[in-house]
């Protein structure tokens, strides 16, 4: 999904700022309070510097100092083990957000505090963390290569009614939502997962699967190239594929929608900034400001009802209500339960 750089040293961001070489990443010295905020980098990271970080550091007139990492999960759990963590608030998958929280290494959030999180609908939030952004696993394919293009996991699944090369990740994590889909499981029913008659539906089309592909680049240039006709694919990086290649377009009809979220350190150094400025940055104005730069949807579902977002533009974001009600919405929580883990151990036998 997203262009990750390696973690840089906090240093040598606050250095580069002093020198002019990231102004973006700095609001002026007056400021009153500061965090360190950490995201994934690339061009998402850049995107939301300019719809959300600096907006917000503005707003509360803070220093809003960044990092990128490509995998936030084993610097939450070194710092937070020291007690004196250097980082405030991250974006991450939600299923970090989870275990860091069971593990006492995340703030349980007050969202009395937090009102633009509170009113945010339920399932967008854990007791440690709140949707920061969407983005979907959908359905990729050729329409020049194609007679007949997929439009549902069943239609993906069905080999004879849609003759094609087809490529799906290698991870269960929405491969087994995609099985149960194509099996006829409906979106709403999903959880907990039938991991037996997923396994099952897997067995059924996977001669049929030309690759198991591991990264979203790796997807995107399938696609692209023309190496499969249909895939499983990130709907930012079916966006990017469809710009340079009109022949490839992709559905969000039964897409599975997923979300990053914010949370923050237990011991953050700058608590108090880091809780008002998760309030300012899921606020339906700044969300709204996200999809100017980047095919990512606001966490924020009030962020569609600003204003900002035109019927068009909401049309190609996966969290917009019209797309979200075509799709299942992951559970994180299915994910990182016993279940969910026992899932995975099993995905790798089953690759083998």
């Amino acid at each position: 999904m997203i262009k990750k750089p390696m973690l840089r040293p906090l240093a040598a961001v606050l250095i580069l700022g002093v020198a002019g070489l990231a102004p973006a990443c700095l609001t002026p010295v007056f400021a009153a309070g500061k965090i360190t905020f950490v995201s994934q980098g690339g061009t998402y990271q850049e995107a939301q510097t300019k719809a959300i970080l600096d907006p917000a550091a503005k707003l509360l007139n803070i220093t809003v100092n960044q990092d990128s990492i490509p995998d936030a999960w084993p610097q939450i759990k070194a710092q937070a083990a020291t007690g004196k963590p250097i980082w405030d608030v991250v974006d991450t998958p939600t299923s970090n957000c989870l275990r860091g929280g069971h593990e006492g290494l995340l703030e349980k959030l007050d969202f009395s505090k937090i009102p633009n999180g509170a009113a945010m609908p339920e399932k967008y939030r854990t007791p440690y963390s709140v949707a920061y952004e969407f983005y979907s696993t959908v359905i990729g394919y050729n329409k020049k290569s194609l007679k007949k293009v997929p439009q549902s996991w069943a239609d993906f699944w069905n080999v004879k009614g849609f003759p094609g090369t087809r490529a799906l990740r290698n991870d269960p994590q929405t491969v087994l939502e995609a099985a149960l889909l194509a099996d006829g499981v409906p979106r709403d029913k999903l959880y907990p997962l039938d991991v037996d008659r997923a396994f099952k539906k897997l067995q059924q089309i996977k001669p049929d699967v030309t690759v198991w592909w591991t990264s979203g680049g790796q997807s995107a240039q399938l696609l692209h190239d023309g190496e499969v006709d249909m895939t499983m694919i990130w709907n930012g990086r079916a966006s990017a594929v469809r710009k340079d290649n009109p022949d490839i377009d992709f559905t969000f009809n039964d897409g599975i929608l997923q979300n990053t979220q914010l949370c923050v350190l237990k011991n953050a150094p700058n608590l108090a900034d880091a809780i008002k400025f998760v309030n300012a940055a899921v606020s339906p104005e700044l969300q709204a400001n996200l999809p100017l730069y980047i095919d990512y949807g606001p966490g924020n579902p009030a962020a569609f009802k600003t204003g900002k977002i035109d019927a068009k533009r909401a049309s190609e974001l996966p969290s917009s209500p019209d797309n979200a009600a075509k799709q299942a919405l992951m559970s994180e929580e299915w994910w990182a339960s016993d279940a969910g883990i026992q899932a995975k151990a099993r995905w790798l036998k089953f690759m083998q």
